[in-house]
């Protein structure tokens, strides 16, 4: 009886665990419907990133600016323009690229974010 009782806490510790926010670093996209520059950015960048290594550092996670902010990101501002691009790291922002500068700037201006060494948030 305590095998089965541990292993159903064990289950329900785990379903909890999958349902709580993700604490690593993302880049959050907040966007919203008929937006231009999130669908050229959804064309010329969207298809390869999770391929690239800062795809592979910061997954990409889209907000849509239509529905209700998800409680994890209430302290972050997601602007007036859409997209905006957050690296957040725990919950707390790290720097931002406002607006989608097209595929030519968007790596170097994310690889400037993720080199910052300031404490202060870099914006762009």
């Amino acid at each position: 009886m305590t095998l089965k009782i541990a292993k159903l806490a064990w289950a329900v510790a785990a379903g909890l665990c999958l349902s709580l926010p993700a604490a690593a670093s993302e880049l959050v996209m907040f966007e919203r419907a008929g937006c231009g520059w999130c669908a050229r950015f959804n064309a010329e960048i969207a298809p390869i990133y999770s391929r690239t290594d800062e795809g592979r550092a910061l997954p990409l996670r889209r907000v849509d600016l239509g529905q209700p902010l998800p409680a994890d990101l209430a302290g972050i501002d997601p602007g007036a323009f859409t997209p905006t691009f957050v690296v957040v790291d725990q919950g707390r922002e790290i720097g931002r690229i406002r607006g989608y500068p097209g595929d030519a700037f968007f790596f170097g201006l994310l690889g400037r974010i993720m080199n910052a060494t300031s404490g202060a948030p870099t914006r762009s």
